[in-house]
């Protein structure tokens, strides 16, 4: 039998489509181990709340093991009605909102403006602003915090009222920095067609820009609103009057003051944590879709 050409060409062509013994598919190896430490790193952090809402319930305190069973130490809303009658927990929560609502629009508003003019728009001295941006994020506000009380408390009268406790936190340069990123993403040719439309630079920031960064701006705000929930130094300095001061700082002069003539201290204590974190986790429940939620590309086709 004599082969030919064609029959050699075939063959050639047929080859790569056969199964050999050198390619096979990899063997599936199971990944339990995987889950397993993910499971333990979990667990880790989740512990201390755990811990923290069963001992909030707890009319008594025991540091053994079985004080982590729920119920096993008693089951009881005392320790709230306790923290409550202590604190004025009402008026603390609304003293925080306030605070935390401040910081929140001012650094979303100028936070936004400041970052889409080192993103988007050509001015002297651009690069060297920026720098200084920079700069500002490595310096500890703890270094600030003297001359800025002064500044505040002092030659400004602000202290025990919401202006003071804002203003030094109006803008965040952490903010402007992710927001500049976000807006140096942006398409090119969004602007640009924009101003040939005859669109000002006001239109373009709050009809093209903003709404396709609007991930970001959900970061930024879940972000920004962990720092002044949770700050205690600068509005304990700032503040005096009961009637002025947040959560955070209320609940660490119960801590320091009062908390040992209460009858469980340690469940009065936690009831407290508890409401300090419940609104935070219930915001990164909520919202956390949107940290990998982005559409940058939505609005250019092709």
């Amino acid at each position: 039998m004599t082969l030919t050409v064609e029959d050699v060409a075939d063959n050639a062509d047929a080859a790569p489509n056969r199964p050999t013994a050198e390619h096979h598919e990899p063997a599936h190896r199971p990944q339990w181990w995987r889950y397993l430490l993910l499971g333990a790193g979990a667990l880790v952090f989740v512990f201390p709340f755990y811990y923290m809402l069963v001992g909030s319930f707890a009319d008594h305190t025991d540091g053994s093991l079985k004080g982590l069973i729920p119920g096993a130490q008693g089951f009881t809303f005392a320790n709230y009605t306790d923290i409550n009658r202590a604190i004025a927990l009402g008026r603390s929560l609304l003293n925080s909102l306030i605070f935390t609502a401040g910081v929140l629009v001012c650094t979303l508003v100028f936070g936004t403006m400041a970052g889409y003019a080192l993103a988007r728009l050509r001015f002297r001295g651009r690069g060297v602003l920026f720098a200084l941006l920079l700069l500002v994020q490595a310096i500890p506000f703890q270094l600030l915090i003297i001359p800025m009380y002064v500044l505040v408390a002092r030659d400004y009268g602000l202290s025990d009222s919401y202006l003071g406790m804002i203003a030094p936190y109006a803008i965040n340069s952490v903010a402007v920095f992710v927001f500049r990123q976000y807006f140096l993403q942006l398409p090119e040719e969004l602007f640009e067609a924009a101003r040939i439309d005859g669109a000002t630079e006001w239109r373009i920031l709050w009809s093209i820009a903003i709404p396709m960064v609007r991930p970001a701006l959900l970061t930024g705000a879940l972000l920004t609103f962990i720092g002044p929930w949770n700050e205690f130094l600068w509005p304990f300095l700032v503040t005096k009057k009961q009637t002025m001061q947040p959560l955070a700082v209320s609940l660490s002069n119960y801590i320091t003051a009062t908390s040992a003539a209460a009858d469980n201290p340690f469940g009065t204590i936690l009831a407290g944590a508890c409401v300090l974190a419940v609104p935070v986790l219930v915001l990164f429940v909520v919202f956390q879709r949107w940290f990998v939620n982005t559409g940058i590309g939505s609005g250019v086709k092709g």
